[in-house]
């Protein structure tokens, strides 16, 4: 991934805030390249800041700890940008299909590997599934705000929070199944089938 798809469409970043993405997004590219040549537990902070060429001081100012160079995922902001700029007339499920195949769509093979390989230590490491669960559970809670937005059903609407899990549970299930090892036109094309078994738990407008 590019630091440029971190910037959400339409709100232009400034020189500074750009120059920042770009610093946190080549940290975190050399961080997941040297954790896979060399491990991830043998893997040093200073050695990532080495290779990113900023001090260890300044990898610390953008991330407080190695696990974080792995579960940031730099397409969220992008994504839920994307979900609320989708037509009034789709439901949750169709805004956020559309906004995942968009914000994806334009990667390159290399940024698919990171991101493939970004996937691949959560999945073998402890420590990474720890920290990747806490954020599924936020993952959950951003998407009862969207849905909840998007429907004008009140946050805490029961059947809000069931269509949030079950949209995680089936991105879990397609992620474990294929981000690490199918090139990325299979995976948004398995994606699609898997938001298709989601139809029972269409959301409409409150009442």
């Amino acid at each position: 991934m590019t630091a440029h798809r971190a910037e959400p469409p339409g709100k232009p970043l400034g020189l500074r805030e750009r120059k920042k993405a770009k610093t946190r997004a080549a940290i975190q590219e050399h961080a997941l390249r040297l954790f896979k040549d060399q491990g991830y537990a043998e893997t040093t902070v200073q050695e990532i800041a080495a290779a990113a060429e900023v001090s260890p001081a300044t990898f610390f100012r953008y991330f407080a700890t190695k696990e974080d160079t792995v579960v940031l995922d730099r397409l969220d902001p992008v994504m839920i940008e994307l979900f609320r700029r989708q037509p009034a007339e789709l439901t949750p499920t169709e805004a956020l299909q559309a906004a995942i195949r968009q914000s994806m769509s334009e990667l390159t093979d290399d940024e698919w590997e990171l991101e493939s390989e970004r996937q691949r230590l959560v999945m073998n490491a402890p420590e990474l599934r720890v920290r990747m669960l806490d954020q599924l559970y936020e993952g959950i809670d951003l998407l009862v705000t969207l849905a909840a937005e998007r429907t004008g059903r009140a946050p805490d609407d029961l059947s809000v929070r069931a269509w949030a899990g079950a949209v995680v549970g089936v991105m879990m299930a397609t992620y474990r199944q294929l981000a690490i090892d199918a090139p990325l036109p299979k995976y948004l094309q398995t994606m699609d089938l898997a938001f298709d078994q989601l139809d029972g738990l269409k959301l409409s407008s409150g009442d």
